[in-house]
């Protein structure tokens, strides 16, 4: 190994170190005050909106959607990289900006795509696990397995055995993240192939960025699709700590878990239909809809009639509703517009815009649902199934892919700044009963 030091990690290092030092005196001085108070209904409902993680990388506003170092996607848009005259951002600019909090260089950026493409080397190991998978595998399953094949490489499960100092943890969950990322994308893509098109698998090409290089593997080369990738893998890459699979993620790497095992917790997690796998849900409604209607182009007032249906059957809206947004997801409108910008008419995407006039209106007048309006998941299946990509199974591979920038920037964080082991304090009902009663009791003796 070189003793001289990557342009980023030189960068991070000095980041961290400043930023620790921060920290430790902000702790000194103010580790005792409250920046929040928990409800038992907080307690009991998932820890909705409870003040207990530091992540670096982004921040999810209620009103203003995701902000990825202090930028909304809009402006990442307009600030980040492109590439060929593309109007998309390329995804490697927003690695850069959430490990350093910079708005790289054309030239860093060169460096990292450069850097990536030299470190995505698969071990043969990993094609011999995948392939001993059963086709009829979710790819999602498959994914996860191939991430844990892939921690034989895991530079920090090496250096620890060896007696790592707990100094240099960030340097080697540094090294394991940039050599993951760009091997996801070929595993991801080794996944579709195999699943879908008969086994039969396409070289990189190495003069592609990576999210058109991704993109090129799949089998899909139209300049549209590579930039719905470079799109799709900037929007979908981090959403704060809070969420199932960056909160695994999180939670397990605390532990010292290297990134690898790490990432693959994160990937069970996004796995459920409550989280990354709504993206699927969406589509298969859709196509569903489509079925029971007879048409791709149903009226506002049939697709009305099916959501009232699916409500009534005591079922969900698929892509409708987040935990913490309360407006409509400004990753979806940035879907919206993409189609508006590179499709002209497609009774799919249209179909979800309909939607979007219909479903809102429909959740408020429930009168219970605090967020009507559409999250991510409700617009990127009418994308992919646009460019020809109908695998609706295969689409949270993708939505991991793009994961694995926010959250394995943001484990780098977490190492650099020492974040202990998660260990919160659970309580039984007994002791909510024995509460309320003792409370009750100190009221009526105080009143």
């Amino acid at each position: 190994m070189s003793n001289t030091m990557d342009p980023l990690k030189s960068k991070f290092r000095q980041k961290a170190a400043d930023l620790n030092a921060e920290m430790k005196t902000i702790l000194k001085l103010h580790s005792e005050v409250k920046v929040d108070e928990v409800t038992l209904g907080q307690v009991t409902g998932g820890a909705r909106g409870i003040m207990m993680m530091l992540w670096e990388t982004s921040e999810l506003d209620a009103m203003e959607g995701i902000r990825f170092r202090g930028f909304s996607i809009p402006q990442l848009q307009a600030q980040l990289p492109r590439i060929n005259g593309s109007q998309e951002p390329l995804p490697e600019g927003l690695f850069w900006l959430m490990l350093t909090g910079e708005i790289p260089t054309e030239g860093e950026i060169q460096w990292l795509a450069d850097e990536w493409e030299r470190r995505a080397i698969m071990p043969s190991n990993v094609y011999q696990v995948m392939d001993a998978l059963p086709l009829t595998m979710h790819p999602m399953t498959q994914f996860s397995i191939g991430i844990l094949a892939l921690q034989t490489e895991s530079i920090f499960a090496k250096r620890y055995e060896d007696g790592m100092h707990k100094a240099d943890y960030w340097d080697a969950t540094y090294e394991d993240a940039m050599n993951l990322i760009p091997r996801l994308s070929k595993l991801a893509a080794y996944i579709y192939r195999r699943t879908f098109k008969g086994n039969v698998h396409i070289a990189p090409n190495n003069n592609l960025d990576w999210a058109a290089n991704f993109a090129h593997m799949l089998g899909y080369d139209a300049e549209d699709f590579r930039n719905l990738m470079r799109l799709y893998l900037t929007i979908h890459a981090d959403h704060e700590g809070g969420n199932a699979s960056a909160h695994t993620s999180y939670l397990v790497n605390s532990t010292l878990s290297d990134p690898y095992l790490s990432y693959a917790a994160a990937m069970n997690a996004l796995a459920g239909p409550l989280h990354g796998l709504a993206n699927q849900e969406v589509i298969k409604w859709i196509f569903e809809m489509v079925e029971k209607i007879g048409t791709r182009q149903p009226t506002t007032a049939q697709i009305e009639q099916y959501v009232k249906d699916t409500i009534a059957a005591g079922q969900v809206i698929p892509g409708y509703g987040h935990a913490v947004l309360r407006q409509p997801d400004p990753r979806f409108m940035a879907q919206k517009a993409f189609a508006e910008k590179y499709i002209e008419d497609d009774d799919v995407v249209n179909i979800v815009w309909k939607v979007f006039d219909v479903v809102p209106p429909i959740l408020q007048s429930l009168g219970k649902v605090k967020n009507p309006w559409p999250n991510v998941d409700a617009h990127s299946g009418a994308l992919l199934v646009h460019y020809g990509m109908t695998e609706y199974d295969y689409y949270t591979v993708l939505f991991g892919v793009s994961r694995a920038l926010g959250v394995m920037a943001a484990t780098c964080w977490s190492r650099a700044l020492g974040i202990p082991l998660e260990r919160p304090k659970s309580i039984t009902s007994d002791w909510i009963k024995s509460f309320l009663s003792e409370r009750q009791a100190t009221s009526v003796t105080q009143n």
